[in-house]
């Protein structure tokens, strides 16, 4: 883990990658610098802790984007134009009785039953958090269960409803985040063993906007280590339709907790498949928003310009009613971009022409055609070559650079011993043999 982190901040520093290399890890950037007659501004390098934003921000966004299309929503009057108005249709049909089958319902359906008044927040909150201790054990789907504080924001969402203050089709809705995020007074554990006691005090900006909806906070959904696949410290997150495989990841929690109903909904992240993956793997809706649309304060950074928080649904109209609470502009992330959001669900399927791999199975294939969509099977497909072994392994290594120099010194690693990383086309070789640490390294 170490040794790849830091080989991929090596590339970052002119001279050799070794000595580079080497410099970052200890520490000792200025020092290198002085002595290799290294530039002012290399001199000023230092690390960061991982939710500390880098001076320079990626924006794809042209300048002015934002603004332009406030402009323009406004000349069509439309005044709240970044937001859907969205309305929850009518729970129609008998309200089941079981509560397995309830908690399987759509989230937006269970919001049309919590709003009128068919089904309490308090005990939809007692069915999903029995649903989640009976088979967490087996699907290792969550980190924490927040029995308590969900019981008490599901009693507060019931209060309100009964005083006539409705926020909207969230409220009351119990749902999971990803144990990437901040929470106040829970464990924030990014997936590792070292972190499983952390509590960070304060909330990140999804929770705090999806509290502001009303809906219920539940559980930290398991999140593989460090945001890399479904392994974490106490296990495999497991697919609930096939236990034998793993959830993939890196939102296996959400996932795996979306698709076995023990949640309505979930909040996942992505830098490189981790929504789509765990999403395609569990058979259910996700969705993978463009850059810049939802803020990451207070998430764990794997990529300053790759990261993006998205919801993880059973359907797509439910990632639509999570997705107009959730984005929009935050002044704490600068990535965030205010653009328009709209969703219309009376949307004429017939009127879709849907692009399909040429490898794409011809039952699905059949079933587009079976709902009216017209598929149009897409020829090239766009490779941004080299993007995933190249910058995004610096941001991987700057992001986890303090953490990785804290190991190293804990364990008694010798970060300047590493030697330098294979060049394409070489031939790697043989580490020298470390030295035992002084001191044993805990396990």
């Amino acid at each position: 883990m170490f040794y790849s982190l830091v080989t991929a901040a090596a590339t970052t520093f002119g001279a050799s990658a070794a000595q580079a290399q080497r410099a970052l890890a200890a520490g000792g950037v200025s020092r290198y610098a002085e002595s290799g007659n290294r530039s002012f501004a290399q001199q000023a390098i230092a690390t960061l802790g991982n939710g500390e934003a880098p001076a320079l921000q990626f924006q794809p966004y042209p300048a002015g984007t934002g603004a332009l299309m406030e402009k323009l929503a406004r000349e069509r009057g439309r005044a709240a134009f970044d937001r859907a108005v969205f309305t929850v249709p009518k729970f129609s049909g008998p309200v089941p009785t079981n509560a397995d089958d309830i908690a399987f319902l759509p989230a937006h359906r269970l919001a049309a039953l919590i709003r009128e008044r068919k089904i309490t927040s308090v005990a939809l909150t007692d069915i999903y958090l029995t649903r989640l201790k009976r088979l967490n054990p087996t699907l290792l789907c969550a980190v924490t269960i927040m029995e308590d504080s969900a019981r008490r924001e599901a009693a507060q969402a019931d209060a309100e409803i009964r005083a006539g203050k409705y926020r909207g089709p969230l409220h009351g809705l119990p749902y999971g985040v990803k144990d990437l995020f901040n929470t106040k007074g829970v464990p924030t554990t990014w997936g590792a063993l070292d972190f499983k006691d952390r509590i960070i005090d304060e909330d990140a900006e999804v929770v705090v906007r999806l509290r502001d909806a009303g809906a219920v906070l539940i559980a930290k959904l398991a999140t593989g280590l460090f945001a890399q696949n479904d392994q974490w410290f106490r296990g495999r997150t497991n697919n609930s339709w096939n236990l034998g495989q793993g959830a993939s990841g890196s939102s296996a929690g959400p996932g795996s907790a979306t698709a076995a109903a023990c949640v309505a909904f979930s909040i996942g992240t992505e830098t490189q498949g981790s929504i789509v993956s765990p999403a395609v793997r569990n058979g259910v809706s996700a969705l993978r928003p463009t850059f810049g649309r939802v803020s990451r304060q207070g998430g764990m950074v794997l990529a300053w310009s790759q990261d993006r928080v998205g919801p993880m649904c059973r359907t797509v109209e439910d990632c639509a009613m999570v997705f107009n609470v959730i984005h929009g502009v935050d002044e704490k992330d600068p990535s965030t971009v205010t653009t328009p959001f709209q969703y219309d669900r009376n949307l004429s399927l017939a009127s879709q022409r849907i692009g399909v791999d040429p490898n794409a199975p011809k039952e699905f294939v059949d079933t587009l055609k079976a709902l009216g969509m017209t598929p149009k099977v897409i020829g090239a497909r766009p490779v941004v070559a080299g993007i995933g072994g190249g910058g995004l392994n610096v941001e991987y290594a700057a992001a986890f650079a303090s953490y990785v120099q804290r190991k190293a010194k804990e364990t008694g690693l010798d970060l300047t011993a590493l030697p330098e990383p294979p060049r394409p086309g070489s031939t790697p070789s043989a580490p020298a043999p470390a030295a035992p640490p002084a001191v044993p390294a805990n396990p």
